[in-house]
């Protein structure tokens, strides 16, 4: 799964991994306002590594935990969603708004009956240092976001995009360099 092979979603070993993080989604998301320390430690037990200071508010949802890392000081807001079935690497002082989603998930496009069976692969994503997602950022698999970029509220990442560049859009494009 990790490796972008192909692989079976709803395996028994998959299954529990999912469950496990579940499990520890739903003791993150009931925490209060002032729980902000057992937050922490919850990420701690579950994400590959999470740097100090860094914050991702409840409602988050984190499909496996171990191929997730996160830097420094990085903030993700209300309604996160990080689908790590494949490596997500988000770098320091990355700003994320509400309702971004971070999809590592492949599907077979031209080969329905492997789709039906529940066939996927998966590719990386890279968030590197600096960069801000407005609110509805969707990232897909296999992209690179480039050092102190912008993304606008509510684009749609389907390529690359490199280092100092504010882009948006559906698809995201760049319209400027920063």
């Amino acid at each position: 799964m990790i490796s972008g092979e192909p692989y079976l979603a709803l395996c028994d070993e998959l299954d529990q991994d999912r469950h496990h993080a579940w499990r520890a989604m739903v003791r993150y998301n009931a925490t209060g306002p002032d729980d902000d320390a057992e937050r922490f430690e919850i990420l701690k037990g579950l994400c590959a590594s999470i740097g100090e200071g860094t914050v991702l508010l409840p409602r988050l949802q984190i499909e496996y935990g171990y191929n997730t890392r996160i830097g420094e000081n990085s903030f993700m807001n209300y309604d996160g969603i990080i689908l790590d079935c494949g490596p997500v690497t988000i770098g320091n002082r990355v700003q994320m708004g509400p309702r971004v989603q971070l999809l590592t998930a492949l599907h077979p496009v031209e080969d329905h009956e492997a789709r039906h069976a529940g066939w996927e692969t998966t590719a990386p994503i890279v968030i590197e240092d600096g960069v801000w997602f407005g609110g509805g950022v969707i990232v897909c698999p296999g992209v690179t976001i480039g050092r102190n970029s912008v993304v606008g509220a509510g684009s749609v990442v389907v390529r690359d995009i490199p280092d100092h560049v504010l882009a948006v859009g559906n698809p995201a494009r760049i319209v400027r360099e920063l």
